[in-house]
């Protein structure tokens, strides 16, 4: 009897709390079982190795050796038992199982620690049950010296509030679970809320449910700080409304807002606002505004989502001189509906005491030392207020050329645009963003072989220029001497002084003369070299940089409405702008852009809703001009002066999705070339009212408006000055009589009207695909100033609901194969062909449709391209057909990115075959991950350029 009760006493466990059990064998081995199918990534079910359960089986062994060991005194408590299992799985190699064993134990311990109990021998995805007796260690701060125990209890009953947490998708108990292991002492409800967002967001990628939700939970940090209350408690609606005045006065004494805005009748405009509107946001963008875009006063956010509008919205109103509430009213209305949206600096400085409300400055720098460091600090003033930079180096004198004052030799260019990256990288756009400029300079230029070499990671660094982007500004004599293998003369621009500003055929005349002078002896420096040659240097630094790009001189002149006033020297940050540059003009940009997908109704382009859309968002547009707060003399001239703005688009590929149309077809192009004609036809009309209503813009007369001839007029001029036909349809569908009839008796309001910027971060605020861009990948990680998020295509998902195809089997599909659905044969090819991602397009696809657009915008377009497999064959065939369908710019050349989707949870042997990128790859059986030929997009933000918006 005395033996018996002895072993019953040493088969006993002796837990934290200080309670013995019984030991249970089976408990142990299922713990260590599952940290080895964690670790090796096993669904319950599926056979371990043997030599797996055979180690298992001896740990398991040793423990029971332990505890029924007939000497023991004592039992062994649960931390003696988890050493043994360490001990035991590192003897055998089993060292990352042991790890994760081990950050098992750690993580648990914090768990107890918060909720004061024991979870004993529970397996690895058991919840840990609560003991009474012990109070939690870990307490929420409600208010400074207001504290009370952390209680999940409480958690689970915030979460149960927000409708999306009953969706049946959405795993509550998970999401609680995550915040109690992360939680610490100290915490405040805001805390505590982001701990659910941050939990929520990253099952994103699961279903579009837990976007919405985590949507939900950034709202109520926002109300809770702008507020006082979330949008749970009893009267937010009303105290919604009723806030705003307080919230235009607490703006304006802590000078965060202008003064002028309490002008308004601040009760007609409160009751305008429409808070279910916050709802439309989805996670990312709600967290976008809140990060970046929100007043804050020492970080509190005083904004909520429709105050954001509305400030915006009573900021442009200002210019108003008549109903101007009812103006900011309609403002608003068109803001929050997200039909369109004003660009990113308009964003940040509407209503504000600085309304520096414009997105891009172009500008020539003349070739005298002082002008050189006027346009440096220029610079650096037109980028604190959240401009992005073009800069026309053309007029440079080249290394080697003589300086009159010294009798000295000029250093060249280079210098002088290393002082310039490094003054944007200085200077970061007022804390908000980082600076951005473009240097651009013509392929004549003696400079120019160096400047192809500013972006390489080799070489000497002081002439090496990493964080400024580079564009080539190329006339059409270069690409026909290209096409022709003709020779190429590069020369100084002080011994050719007048080619910079020469174009089309007095450029070639000219051109040719200083040719014929050079090879008689009379020019002091010169280099002749094969066009090809110099093409093939481009295109490579292009490949291995993703500089410089590639952008044309003449059809951005000769098709330039302003032709009669100045040259354009150049482009801007994101190539889609083109005004005229000089001496005393700094050209402005002044952007924003219609959600093309929020005018398809019914399966529709309705004309009448995207009439009343443009309409108000021109008249939005040239307010900005008379509002807008210039940093330099130079700019505030150039814009009073030409008034131009640029109208763009985003969300076309959401569009194309919404009419079922692949990116990949004719009935793509056509939409293309239909949507782009209305858009143009109500904001060229739009124009010519607003000039009725106020007046035409200063430099009207002799413009290409005034000589009757609109954008669609240009290709014929293009086709004239290059002697060649471009091979783009003229067809209209629109009665531009009336157009032309209403420009001919009221004239023009704005010089341009037209320009299509890459929107970045205002599509991400709205939740639409980017400007005129093909979905990059249906699943992938996004990076900004943001943070990291995973991002799924919500279109995609729905479509694959519909059709029974999504699940956990689908979603491991799209991580495999890197967010494309070529290559996963569950798929139907209908879905294949609508879905197809960017590197899946051919670019001649994006091509044709940039063409059909180009022939009804009077600027252009950011034109991004896309390679899987980029060579210089491919390359040198894109570009051509770049310049011979009469495009005026194209921005970057996009490869595979070297970040691909996180495959940490993938059994890449399950799916059998690899993504078709992956197959031209070595034989050496490894899967190489593509470096990036090109940056995903702009240093701004990365990998999404939003230097414009």
């Amino acid at each position: 009897m005395e033996s018996s009760a002895e072993n019953t006493r040493t088969g006993v466990v002796r837990k934290r709390d200080g309670r013995e059990i019984e030991f249970d064998p089976r408990r142990v081995q299922t713990a260590i079982e599952k940290a080895f199918r964690a670790e090796l990534n096993l669904a319950d079910g599926q056979p371990l190795a043997s030599d797996v359960i055979e180690h298992i089986t001896q740990i398991v062994s040793q423990i029971e050796d332990v505890i029924l060991r007939p000497e023991r005194s004592s039992p062994v408590t649960v931390e003696q038992i988890q050493d043994i299992v360490e001990i035991g799985l590192m003897k055998r190699e089993h060292f990352h199982v042991a790890r994760r064993y081990i950050l098992y134990r750690t993580e648990h311990a914090r768990i107890r620690a918060i909720r004061g109990t024991d979870a004993g021998l529970d397996s690895l995805d058991q919840s840990l049950q609560a003991s009474n007796n012990i109070e939690p260690r870990v307490q929420v701060e409600l208010e400074p010296g207001v504290r009370v125990p952390f209680d999940e209890k409480r958690i689970a009953r915030f979460l149960a509030k927000c409708p999306e947490s009953r969706l049946p998708e959405v795993d509550t108990n998970a999401i609680v679970a995550e915040v109690v292991r992360g939680a610490f002492d100290g915490m405040t409800p805001d805390d505590v809320t982001r701990a659910l967002v941050l939990s929520t967001r990253s099952r994103i990628e699961r279903d579009p449910a837990y976007d919405a939700l985590a949507a939900q939970l950034q709202r109520s940090i926002i109300y809770r700080q702008s507020l006082g209350k979330t949008q749970f408690d009893e009267g937010y609606a009303a105290s919604y409304r009723d806030h705003f005045e307080h919230y235009i006065i607490e703006g304006v004494r802590a000078k965060r807002l202008s003064n002028d805005l309490r002008a308004f009748d601040l009760n007609k405009i409160a009751a305008a606002l429409l808070p279910e509107r916050d709802e439309q946001f989805r996670y990312l963008g709600i967290q976008t505004i809140y990060d970046r875009y929100l007043l804050h006063i020492e970080g509190r956010r005083i904004e909520t989502p429709q105050y954001f509008w509305m400030r915006v919205a009573m900021g442009l109103a200002l210019a108003e001189t008549e109903n101007r509430e009812e103006r900011a009213i309609e403002f608003y209305d068109l803001l929050s509906s997200m039909r369109f949206t004003s660009a990113t600096p308009t964003l940040f400085n509407s209503g504000t005491l600085h309304p520096q409300l414009s997105s891009c400055y172009l500008t020539t720098i003349q070739d005298d030392l002082q002008h050189i460091f006027k346009c440096v600090g220029d610079n650096a003033v037109l980028s604190k207020w959240a401009g992005g930079l073009g800069n026309d180096w053309t007029n440079i004198r080249a290394t080697g050329a003589r300086i009159n004052g010294t009798n000295g030799e000029s250093q060249g260019v280079i210098p002088f645009l290393k002082i310039v990256n490094d003054a944007a990288v200085a200077v970061n756009q007022g804390g908000k963003r980082k600076g951005a400029v473009c240097a651009y300079m013509e392929p004549w230029h003696l400079d120019f072989v160096e400047f192809l070499d500013l972006r390489k990671n080799t070489g000497d660094d002081r002439r090496r220029t990493h964080d400024m982007h580079t564009a080539a500004w190329i006339p059409d004599l270069f690409m026909q001497r290209l096409r022709d293998g003709g020779t190429w003369t590069l020369f100084s621009p002080d011994e050719v002084p007048d080619l910079h500003d020469l174009y089309g055929a007095d450029f070639k005349a000219r051109y040719e003369f200083y040719e014929s002078e050079a090879q008689a002896g009379r020019i002091r420096q010169h280099r002749a070299m094969p066009a090809s040659d110099l093409w093939r240097k481009l295109l490579t630094r292009l490949f291995e940089t993703g500089h410089p790009w590639v952008t044309f001189k003449d059809p951005s002149n000769i098709r330039s409405p302003q032709d009669h006033t100045g040259v354009v020297h150049s482009s801007n940050l994101c190539t889609e702008i083109l005004l005229n540059t000089s001496a005393d003009e700094t050209a402005v940009c002044n952007l924003g852009s219609i959600n093309l997908s929020a005018h398809i109704i019914d399966g529709v382009l309705n004309h009448d809703l995207l009439r009343r859309t443009v309409t108000t968002a021109m008249r939005m547009l040239d307010n900005v001009v008379d509002i807008n707060y210039y940093p330099t003399p130079e700019a505030k001239n150039a814009n009073a002066r030409h008034r131009p703005v640029g109208l763009g688009l985003m969300g076309y590929q959401d569009a194309l999705h919404e009419l079922r149309i692949p990116m990949a077809s004719q009935a793509a192009v056509d939409f293309a070339d239909q949507s782009m004609e209305a858009i143009s036809y109500f904001a060229i009309l739009a124009s010519s009212e607003l000039a009725r209503d106020r007046g035409k813009y200063a430099s009207y007369d002799g413009s290409k408006w005034d000589r009757g001839l609109l954008p669609i007029d240009t290709l014929d001029l293009l086709e004239q000055g290059r002697g060649e036909t471009i091979d783009i349809d003229r067809t209209t569908t629109l009665d531009w009589q009336v157009v032309r009839n209403s420009i001919a008796q009221h004239g023009m309001r704005n010089s341009n009207c037209l320009a299509i910027a890459p929107t970045a971060t205002i599509s991400t605020i709205i939740g639409c695909t980017q400007s005129i861009e093909p979905t990059y990948k249906q699943l992938y990680s996004k990076s900004n100033l943001s943070g990291e998020f995973t991002q799924t295509n919500h279109r995609l998902v729905h479509e694959l609901k519909s059709q029974g195809l999504w699940d956990a089997e689908m979603l491991d599909a799209l991580k495999h194969f890197d967010g494309t659905v070529r290559d996963i044969p569950r798929l139907p090819e209908n879905v294949k062909e609508l879905f197809a991602t960017a590197f899946e397009i051919q670019p001649d696809w994006l091509i044709a449709a940039a063409a059909k657009r180009q022939k009804w915008i009077d600027q252009g377009q950011s034109l991004n391209l896309y390679m899987a497999q980029p060579s210089g064959k491919a390359i040198d065939a894109m570009y051509i057909l770049a310049w011979k369908s009469g495009l005026k710019t194209t921005y970057y050349l996009r490869s595979l990115a070297a970040t691909q989707v996180e495959k940490s949870t993938v059994d890449i042997n399950r799916h059998g075959i690899q993504p078709r990128w992956m197959k031209s790859q070595s034989q050496s059986g490894t899967i190489r991950v593509d470096r990036v030929v090109t940056p995903a997009a702009c240093s701004i933000d990365d990998p999404d350029c939003e230097a414009c918006q």
